[in-house]
């Protein structure tokens, strides 16, 4: 707890600092939230059950779905844009493998009703700020980015249907964790050619945007706007975080634009955060799209990261103050003094019962209290409290109204 609660803490501030509020949504949702047509895995992960009322229903696995709900809800009665933030459980029923888990948390920030890539710029600065705070440099992490506009308009050039987008990116997603050979197979399911399928992979290598603009040409979208992010990214300061891959699609089927995936540059681990531009993903549900976009960065590859380049924070339990009565009848007393510095802000440990000094001096030191207060009877009749500053060994009394 510990740990997490110091993760989340650099989540929030973060968050805080780029003028984001924080949001939440239910853990248990429809299942329909999150059952979409195109073959997603995310589909065959969803821990989902028949409640009491025979209603089909799912722990949540991501935050995105429950979010549009949210803003189509809140409709005309919020001024654009928004710029919300949630840590919130998961659950997805998968293979566990290192910085998987089936129950994960997860830091996501959307910006809702900007159409510019300004806002995408602006997230990935936000996750740079992130990593900068927790000691994680450029030469750790890198963000590969793309825009799923590349691929619309290489399969528009080879007439794939509109439809086919949504299955064709889910499997480009895979290009990495199976063979090419049955990439190609399942891309020839959904209707492509074979020279389709070998251009779309040709273009799929491609690591560079001048390369890219030689293929594609200037003209499109995709080409302005990955141009213009790289530019703003020069200009937030994090040139050196990114690069052009054109491999990078995201495994949603919700993406629509601009796609970015963080990684580790050791390449021990899987992808640490990723996110994009889901334009269309209100339609969805029954409401107008609003231009959206937004990341998820979850809990568990972050803390293997910051294991493996020795980050992670020492982090022990930290008292300010010990409180001890040296007899059973002042055990009263010594509850007076631990209220009044209580009532001042003050973390204190009371020892509840009667414990010899040599107990006291060894709970002091696992709890790192930083001093010891003992209520003993010669003191007390004085209206004192004799103090022991542990890190020194300074002893002294003082008045129990004076204690600070």
């Amino acid at each position: 707890m510990r740990l997490r609660n110091w993760l989340f803490h650099n989540f929030r501030e973060v968050s805080r600092i780029f003028g984001f509020e924080e949001v939440d949504f239910p853990v248990l949702e429809s299942e329909a939230l999150f059952v979409r047509k195109a073959g997603e895995e995310i589909r065959d992960q969803l821990y989902c059950f028949e409640d009491r009322g025979n209603r089909r229903v799912a722990l949540r696995p991501e935050l995105t779905p429950s979010l549009a709900r949210l803003v189509i809800q809140k409709g005309k009665s919020v001024s654009l844009p928004l710029k919300w933030f949630a840590v919130g459980q998961c659950w997805r029923y998968e293979r566990m493998t290192r910085g998987r888990r089936r129950e994960h948390y997860q830091w996501n920030m959307d910006i809702i009703g900007v159409p510019e890539v300004t806002a995408e710029a602006e997230l990935i600065s936000s996750i740079v700020t992130f990593f900068k705070k927790i000691g994680i440099t450029a030469s750790d992490v890198g963000f590969k980015i793309s825009s799923r506009k590349v691929l619309q308009e290489v399969l528009g050039s080879y007439s794939v249907p509109e439809n086919s987008f949504g299955k064709v990116c889910v499997i480009i997603d895979k290009l990495e964790k199976i063979p090419v050979d049955e990439i190609k197979k399942e891309l020839k399911l959904v209707g492509m050619s074979e020279v389709a399928i070998e251009e779309l992979l040709q273009v799929l290598s491609i690591k560079s945007l001048e390369k890219l603009e030689e293929v594609l040409g200037g003209g499109g979208e995709a080409i302005s706007d990955l141009k213009r992010l790289f530019f703003l990214a020069e200009k937030f300061g994090y040139s050196d975080w990114i690069q052009f891959d054109a491999s990078i699609v995201r495994g949603l089927a919700y993406y629509t634009g601009i796609v970015f995936e963080g990684f580790d540059r050791e390449g021990k681990l899987r992808a640490i955060c990723g996110g994009g531009r889901y334009d269309k993903l209100l339609s969805t549900f029954g409401g107008d799209d609003i231009p959206a976009c937004g990341f998820g960065f979850g809990d568990a590859v972050i803390v293997e990261l910051l294991k493996e380049r020795g980050l992670l924070p020492e982090l022990s339990q930290q008292v300010e103050n010990i409180v001890c009565a040296l007899d059973q009848d002042l055990q009263g007393a010594a509850a007076s003094v631990a209220t009044k510095l209580r009532e001042k802000g003050q973390t204190v440990d009371l020892v509840l019962e009667g414990k010899p000094l040599k107990w006291v001096f060894k709970r002091a030191a696992r709890i790192n209290a930083q001093r010891l207060i003992l209520v003993g009877s010669s003191e007390w009749q004085k209206g004192m409290v004799s103090v022991k500053i542990l890190s020194s060994g300074e002893q002294y009394e003082v008045e129990v109204g004076k204690l600070e």
